[in-house]
Order: structure tokens, then C-alpha cells, then sequence
């Protein structure tokens, strides 16, 4: 064991085995997993919108079957018949369409769509779906039976999708009561335009032009309610032990509206787009708000680490939330971050791609391709689907490689954009013109371009005839093309290529992966591609098939309740610090008579901000310590790094209040206004040899800054970025470790975004200690309160853990969230909780004021900046 590993144990109490008991944890099965979790056997799932799509009219339902999205429905149909778990599927019912007299929309629509048809592909085209699409935007009218109507149906729907399948209605403050009555639903998409036109964008890294921002502010204003909407109907639907799960970027403020209500409730997330860096993510305007929401949940998945790392990296950089590897320490709470690759149905794609209708569509497409080799390409028409990109590379291979000419078919496959199609499709339309002009003639085109959704059969086709698989996406989350793909050449052993942008890059590290800004280097893997030898072909398949069947959805799902019931269990041992029970903190404090007050200032009384100036206290904090300290059983010391001078300037009037500055260099005692040192007697010649190396990597770390005090110096890099901010301090703390720590009796500290040489024996502990010893043995105190939030303050909860005093009489509590490592008792959340509870004490707030105050304890204001 570590001494890092020995200390995690002295301060948390846990024994070396403490996680041993999740060793037989199983996703499948909530009976596995500890019973302290109490877990109802229930997962309620969250999803923007249904599997299916409904049609409405004359008071009847019809529902068929949605296009997409069929890894994330294979995952609620294992959820439901091959796992223990119960399953509730919570989803918004999409857009309705109405029946119109004996006319069926959807149905139309679907048959626009490109269903089974003697054709190879079935010409179809984007302003024909366009023409459909306006149809099913007419209003509909539906009472509450009607909705009542509709979820018994859909419990009777029988595809085992979900033991309970329950819609989310939203409606305009002007269009009916969701609740209680008739509900007008029109305008149906707006609920998901701020999805759509402001999140995904900007996580595939899209810019929108700038605009007045007043349809911005509306489609915001309409994505709370929609988010709110799916808040309400989960908590209706909600028991104790019961598991969240919420999925993707339309739900995002889901958990934290959740967290508000249900506090102790079991919430995830997973993301199944991807999730820009945090210099691109910055520039959204409701950042915070989003950042905020997902940070309800205790674990968040990621398709890829790079995805999770940007997400870490953000709430450290916008909100200012210390996190490690695997978390973010938010409001609180540990929330569990992690990487959970979602695979696809290998065994259901397997069955569905081979049937005689298949086989007959297959022939027709080679037929169509006269013998030539068949690279094939199925996006939709958005600019980070790459089929821009796709074309120019297969026309600088047509021209860097001739004798390929007349050999090679590209059989391009677009689905309508919701957003871009115009744009990109008249890109497009341009390129494939311009590539048969220039290679193709009149009995032959190199790119066959159908800009159509396509039937399942013809997709499947499409894949298992292909010679080569050409994935180009300048930025996707998990292209389940490719996974499917693979699974579909098992005949034919075809290679794939694969942009290294997409989220299945990381997985399927066998695939041919490319720069798809390299033209060139695309077309040289094409050529390359079309060259493996039957065995090459065969070895790279075998690797990519063992891993698509293996890691597949039904694998993924597993591990992500795996993952989220291990780190429920982990965090629900002893690791984590009681919330301060405030109640028990009255009643010793009415009982007692010699009181001890000892606070932290910053971080404990007054947030963290980035100007260390700038942690003044408020009107309300001085109220509250004065009256404190004017009762003459109370003891009240203000323990602080901070020098004389400010804690003279903004707390000095207070003459009943004993200060000890610079960790313990400096006391002032109560009705006194002499500052003794205690230090004086000890060589201060190390600070020289300190600002050197202080000034050696503030030189180098831009915004951090050096602070002189009489017996210590701090480096803070509170204003620098924070990654490379934090990798310049391990250095300079190397540095210092091997170089004046080696000649003088000093040390080291860390602090939230500093570091502090300091003499060994100036400690806040040794005060802790005076303090308590000035007291006689027949009088010790009977009530200490001691908080404070950072590493410097364990030297006070230390000491007062190896005094004598009984450890009822005792309350140590750390300022943040209650799974940090720390050898306080108690925790409280922020400082705003600090002032809260003292005014308990002395009667400023009302205890049910204060109890209220504990019961929303969750919610918690994300701060910018990070240390004492």
C-alpha cells in the first residue's frame, strides 16, 4: 500500500477491502448489488423521443415503428427481457401526426420514405419527404382519455421494448392543460429547436452567425419547459430505489431538476453525441446552466475519453469545480464521469440482413455495378456527416490513381438534413456532376448519388454488396454505420474506412483511419483498401467481427449500470462525510458554556474567487460573527492564511474576535489590538532562495502571482489555466521539495490553486492546540465548532481529533462535498451554510428556516475560481 493509499484510509476510515463486495456486481441484476442501496429493481428510462411514431384521428392511435436510433431501442428491449430489471421508458411522443379523413400522413410519409420495392433503391427524393414533412405539422387535438387511451395502448404494444412505456406531453401555455384537459399540439418541433439549432451544433463544432438573440431566448425558454416536462413525469413515475437513466443533449438540465426533488434519487446520464472542448464549449451563453444540469447525475457516461475529458476540462474552467480523472466534485457530491462505448444489436443485424428480399436487392446492385468494385457511403446531409469531404477524396483518387478508372462505383446514400439539406445538398449535387463529367461518360457514372431514406432491406443490401465501407465524418458521436457494416461483410470480408473524428474510432482501432481533411491521404487508404489481398481482407474483419459481437449494446448496457451501481456502492461506504446535523449542533450549543469558535476565512466564510482582493465579507457575514462574538461564552477566533493587514482592514472592529494570521505565524487575541509573532526568533533567509523559484515559473505560468507575507509566501495560479496551471505547481513543488526543503526546516503546502513555504512548526493544528490548552483540565470546553475547506485546515481537525475532549463536544466539518478526503466529522456544502448555521445558533434564523435551508442543500451556485 501507497502512503497516499495509508493516508486515504487513516482520514476515511476504510479498510483495505472495502470494495471488495461490488467484485460480484452484475448489470443484469439489481439482486447482485449491496442492499444498503436498496435498490427497487426498476430503471426508468429517459429519451428525448419514442421508438415509435403516432398518427392520431377520429379518438384512434396507430403507431408504427420510428426510423433510427436502433442501438439505443435494442438497448430498452435487452433492458426489459434479458435482464433482471424492470423497465419504464419515459419519452416525448414526437411530432403526431393527424389522419387526415380516410388519408393516413404517416403512412404516406413512410412510403416516401423508400420502402421494399423490386428496384435496387428506390428513387426518392428530399423535396419529396420536405412535402410530407409540412403535412404532419397540422394541429392535433387530444383530451386527456385520448392520452389515457394511448399509454394503455402502448402497455398492450407487445415489441418488449419496455415493461411500461409512458409518453410526455407538452403544450404552450395557450394550448391546453397537459394535466387535466384538451391539449392543442402545434408548432410541435419547437420544443426540441434549442437541441437542435444551438446544442448539437455546437457540439460538432458549428459556429451559428451571430444574431439579436431574441429566437434564441424563446428556444430556450421552450427547452426548460420541455426538460421541466420530463422532470415532472419521471417523479410521478418515480419509486424509492428505483435507477435514472437519461439520455442525450435534449435532456440535459433533466438531472439537476430531478436532484432538486428527489435528492437521494439514483440518476445518470449518458451523452450519444460528442462533446466539444472546453475552448469551443465556452461559447455558449447558458454554459453554466447546461453544465449545471448534467451535474445532477452521479455518473455521467461519454462514448470516448476524449468526449469525457472536454467535459471534465469544462466544469473546471467555467464553473471552477476541482475534478480529477474519473469525476467532478459539484455542489456537494462526487459525480462520477466515464467512457462506455455503445455497441450495436450484433445478433439482431446479423438476422435482419440476410433474407431472400436481400439477396434478390443484392443482385440488382451489382448488376447496376457491372462487375466494378462497390464502395459505398450512407450519411445524412449535415456538413459533419463529411460527404463533401468524401467526394473531393474519391475525385483526387479517381485522378492520382487512373487504372482505377471504370473499375470503381462510389453508390452515395443522403438522408435529408433537418437543419443544413439546401446548403450542403447543392455542395454535393455540384461535386457528384462534376465527377461523372469529368470520369464518367454516357453509359457509366463513378458516383451514383441517392439522396433518399432507405427501406432496412435496401440498407442492408447496400452493406453486405459493398467492397469497401467510406465513413468520412468530420465529427460524430458513435457512427453505428460502421458497426453495422462490419457485421454485414462477414461473406465478404470488405475493409472499412473510418474518420478518425468519429466516436467508433477508439473502438474499432482495425479499421482503416483517416484524416478526412487529407484528401490525399483518404485516397491512398481507398486504393490501399482495394488492394488487400482475400486474406489480408479476412484477418482485419476476424479482429473488427470479434469485437462488434462482443462489445455490443447488450454489453454496453451491462456496463453502464455496472458502473453506476459500483459507483454508488463505493461512495455509499464510508468514504463519504455526513452532512452537518444542525440540529444536534443547536442542541449541544444551548447546553454548553464555554464555547470555541474556529473558522477558515476563505473557502469557508467567503467563497473562492479569483482576486484574492476580492474575498471580502458581506454585510451579513460581519452581523453575524460580531453578535457571535459579543456572547461572553463564546470563544470566536478567525484562523486563516491571510495576512494582519486584511484581516485587520475588514474584521478588525470586531474587538471580541481573536485572530490568527498566516496559518499561525501571527495571533491577535480578543479586546486586544497587539499582533504577536510568533515566528520572529526563526532564520528567515529561505524566502529568498523561495522568490527565486516563485518567480522562475511565474515567469512561465501566465496569471499566476506571487503573495509576500511576513512569515510565508504563496505562489497562486488561481487566474492561470487551470490544467497547465496545476502542471506547473506539481514542478515547482518538485523543485522546492528537492532544493530548500533539503537546508531549511520548512514545508510545503497545497492549497486550492496555490502553493505556501512556510515554517514546519506554523500550523493552523498548532493553534488549534493553544487554544484548547489555554483552557484549565477541570474546564475544558464543552462546545467546538471548527470549519474549514482545504488541506490546510486538516491540521485543526487533526489536532482536534488527538485531543482529550469528548468527541460529542466536538464538531469538525469541512467546507464542500462530502466525498473529498478530509479528517473532519461533518461537511457542509458552501460557505452560504457556514453563515446559515451560526445564525441558528444565535438566533438570526429561524430553525425552520434553517431546516428548509438543509432540505434544498442540493442546490448550490457554481463559482468562479478555485483556492484559498
Amino acid at each position: 500500500m501507497t502512503s497516499d493509499e495509508a493516508r486515504k484510509m487513516e482520514v476515511q476510515g476504510s479498510s483495505p477491502h472495502a470494495l471488495d463486495i461490488m467484485a460480484d456486481v452484475d448489470g443484469t441484476d439489481p439482486a447482485k448489488a449491496p442492499e444498503k442501496l436498496g435498490l427497487s429493481g426498476t430503471v426508468i428510462v429517459a429519451t428525448a423521443i419514442m421508438p415509435y411514431k403516432f398518427t392520431f384521428g377520429k379518438g384512434e392511435w396507430e403507431i408504427s415503428p420510428r426510423r433510427g436510433n436502433s442501438a439505443l431501442n435494442s438497448s430498452f428491449s435487452h433492458l426489459t427481457s434479458g435482464t433482471a430489471w424492470k423497465t419504464v421508458i419515459v419519452g416525448w411522443p414526437g411530432e403526431v401526426a393527424a389522419s387526415v379523413g380516410n388519408r393516413n400522413v404517416e403512412k404516406e410519409h413512410q412510403a416516401a420514405g423508400g420502402q421494399a420495392s423490386a428496384a435496387p433503391i428506390q428513387s426518392v427524393t428530399a423535396s419529396s419527404y420536405q412535402q410530407h414533412s409540412a403535412e404532419l405539422e397540422q394541429d392535433v387535438v387530444i383530451s386527456k382519455q385520448d392520452r389515457t387511451n394511448l399509454e394503455e395502448k402502448l402497455s398492450n404494444y407487445g415489441d418488449g421494448l419496455g415493461s411500461r412505456i409512458v409518453p410526455v406531453w407538452v403544450a404552450g401555455d395557450k394550448d391546453g392543460d397537459v394535466k387535466t384537459g384538451d391539449v392543442t399540439l402545434k408548432d410541435q418541433n419547437r420544443w426540441v429547436d434549442y437541441a437542435q439549432r444551438e446544442i448539437w451544433p455546437t457540439f460538432h463544432y458549428l459556429l451559428r452567425e451571430p444574431t439579436d438573440g431574441r429566437k434564441e431566448r424563446t428556444w430556450w425558454s421552450d427547452y426548460i419547459k420541455f426538460n421541466q416536462a420530463f422532470a415532472d413525469k419521471i417523479v410521478e413515475v418515480y419509486k424509492p430505489g428505483d435507477i435514472i437513466w437519461v439520455h442525450d443533449y435534449q435532456l440535459l438540465l433533466v438531472p439537476s431538476m430531478l436532484r432538486q426533488k428527489l435528492s437521494s434519487a439514483f440518476i445518470s446520464f449518458f451523452l450519444h453525441s460528442p462533446f466539444p472542448s472546453s475552448e469551443f464549449f465556452r461559447c455558449m451563453t447558458k454554459r453554466k446552466e447546461l453544465l449545471a444540469g448534467i451535474l445532477g447525475s452521479n455518473q455521467i457516461g461519454f462514448q470516448s475519453y476524449a468526449y469525457a475529458k472536454h467535459f471534465i476540462s469544462s466544469c473546471t474552467r467555467v464553473l471552477g469545480f476541482e475534478s480529477s480523472g474519473n469525476g467532478v466534485d459539484a455542489y456537494g457530491a462526487h459525480v462520477a464521469v466515464d467512457v462506455f462505448p455503445i455497441g450495436i444489436d450484433a445478433a439482431k443485424v446479423d438476422k435482419d440482413s440476410h433474407n431472400n428480399n436481400i439477396d434478390e436487392k443484392m443482385q440488382a446492385i451489382r448488376e447496376l455495378a457491372a462487375g466494378k468494385k462497390i464502395i459505398v457511403g450512407r450519411d445524412r446531409l449535415d456538413s459533419v456527416r463529411g460527404v463533401v469531404q468524401k467526394l473531393r477524396a474519391f475525385e483526387m483518387f479517381l485522378e492520382i490513381y487512373p487504372e482505377w478508372r471504370d473499375k470503381v462505383i462510389l453508390i452515395q446514400v443522403t438522408s435529408p438534413s433537418v437543419s443544413e439539406g439546401p446548403k450542403v445538398e447543392h455542395q454535393v449535387s455540384e461535386l457528384v456532376a462534376h465527377i461523372n463529367g469529368t470520369y464518367g461518360s454516357i453509359h457509366f457514372s463513378p458516383v451514383q448519388h441517392f439522396p433518399q431514406y432507405l427501406s432496412q432491406d435496401e440498407y442492408y443490401a447496400l452493406l453486405r454488396v459493398a467492397d469497401l465501407g467510406l465513413i468520412t465524418s468530420v465529427r460524430d458521436g458513435m457512427n453505428t454505420t460502421s458497426l453495422e457494416y462490419v457485421v454485414c461483410q462477414k461473406e465478404n470480408h470488405g475493409p472499412v474506412i473510418l474518420s478518425e473524428f468519429t466516436g467508433t474510432a477508439g473502438s474499432l482501432c482495425d479499421a482503416f483511419q483517416v484524416n478526412p481533411w487529407d484528401y490525399r491521404g483518404v485516397a491512398e487508404a481507398i486504393n490501399t483498401c482495394l488492394s488487400l489481398s482475400p486474406a489480408k481482407k479476412e484477418e482485419l474483419h476476424s479482429k473488427l467481427y470479434q469485437h462488434v459481437t462482443t462489445n455490443n449494446v447488450q454489453n454496453w448496457t451491462n456496463r453502464f449500470l455496472k458502473g453506476l451501481l459500483t459507483n454508488l456502492a463505493s461512495h455509499d461506504q464510508s468514504q463519504a462525510t455526513p452532512q452537518l446535523d444542525r440540529q444536534l449542533v443547536l442542541d449541544q450549543y444551548n447546553r454548553a458554556t464555554r464555547r470555541l469558535f474556529m473558522f477558515d476565512y476563505d473557502g469557508t466564510l467567503t467563497p473562492i474567487v479569483k482576486d484574492p482582493h476580492a474575498a471580502i465579507p458581506t454585510d451579513k457575514i460581519i452581523r453575524t460573527i460580531k453578535k457571535l462574538a459579543s456572547d461572553p461564552q463564546n470563544n470566536v477566533w478567525i484562523v486563516s492564511g491571510r495576512d494582519q493587514a486584511f484581516l485587520e482592514q475588514w474584521m478588525g472592529d470586531i474587538a471580541e474576535l481573536g485572530f490568527s494570521a498566516e496559518h499561525g505565524s501571527f495571533v491577535r487575541r480578543p479586546r486586544s489590538s497587539e499582533w504577536v509573532n510568533l515566528t520572529e526568533k526563526f532564520d528567515m533567509t529561505w524566502q529568498k532562495d523561495v522568490v527565486d523559484i516563485f518567480q522562475y515559473y511565474t515567469e512561465r505560468t501566465q496569471g499566476s502571482f506571487i503573495e509576500r507575507k511576513r512569515c510565508a509566501l504563496t505562489w497562486h495560479y488561481r487566474r492561470a489555466d487551470p490544467d497547465y496551471g496545476a502542471f506547473q505547481a506539481r514542478e515547482c513543488q518538485s523543485h522546492l521539495e528537492n532544493t530548500v526543503m533539503q537546508k531549511y526546516d520548512v514545508e510545503v503546502m497545497t492549497g486550492k490553486a496555490n502553493l505556501e513555504v512556510r515554517p514546519t512548526f506554523v500550523n493552523k493544528g498548532e493553534i488549534a492546540k493553544k487554544l484548547v490548552a489555554e483552557y484549565p483540565d477541570d474546564a475544558k470546553p464543552d462546545f467546538v465548532l471548527c470549519l474549514g475547506d482545504d488541506t490546510t485546515d486538516e491540521d485543526m481537525f487533526r489536532a482536534l481529533r488527538r485531543s482529550t475532549l469528548p468527541a460529542e463536544h466536538v464538531f469538525a466539518v469541512t467546507i464542500g462535498a462530502s466525498t473529498k478526503m478530509t479528517l473532519a466529522s461533518w461537511h457542509l456544502q458552501e460557505p452560504a451554510d457556514v453563515v446559515d448555521t451560526v445564525g441558528l445558533l444565535i438566533g438570526t434564523v429561524p430553525e425552520s428556516e434553517e431546516a428548509s435551508a438543509t432540505a434544498e442543500s442540493g442546490e448550490g451556485k457554481a463559482e468562479e475560481g478555485a483556492q484559498e
